[in-house]
C-alpha cells in the first residue's frame, strides 16, 4: 500500500492509499478540507475535534441525499460553489452550519465527550 502525504485545514497527515487510487484520495481529501475550512470560516468553531465531526456529519448527509436532485447536492455543499470570496450562497451555508452545531451540542450536552 502506498502512502501520501495530505493537509486538511493547514495539518500534515500521512495516508495510506492503494496503488492506483491516488487521485480519488486527493479529491475526497480536498473535498474534507473545504467543509471542515467553511466551519471554521463560519467562525462559530475553532476546535478541530467539533469542526472534523460537523464536517462529518455534513457530508454524510450528502452522500444520503436522493440521487434525483444532484443539482441540489452540488449547491448544497458549504465548498461547492467557491470563488476567491467564499461560498455562493453563504447564507444558507451559515444556516445548515448552525442547525448542524445546535444539534452536536444536544447530543454531547449527554455526556460531554466527542467520542
Amino acid at each position: 500500500m502506498k502512502q501520501i502525504e495530505v493537509a486538511i485545514m493547514g495539518q500534515s497527515y500521512r495516508l495510506g492509499c492503494p496503488e492506483g487510487g491516488e487521485e480519488r484520495l486527493r479529491q475526497a481529501v480536498s473535498h474534507v478540507d473545504r467543509e471542515m475550512c467553511a466551519i471554521r470560516d463560519a467562525g462559530k468553531l475553532k476546535a478541530r475535534e467539533r469542526i472534523a465531526v460537523l464536517a462529518a456529519l455534513n457530508l454524510a448527509y450528502l452522500l444520503h441525499e436522493p440521487k434525483s436532485a444532484p443539482a441540489a447536492t452540488a449547491a448544497a455543499s458549504p465548498g461547492a460553489a467557491n470563488d476567491a470570496s467564499g461560498p455562493a450562497d453563504a447564507p444558507a451555508t451559515t444556516a445548515r452550519i448552525d442547525d448542524l452545531i445546535a444539534r452536536l451540542d444536544r447530543i454531547l450536552g449527554q455526556d460531554g465527550h466527542l467520542i
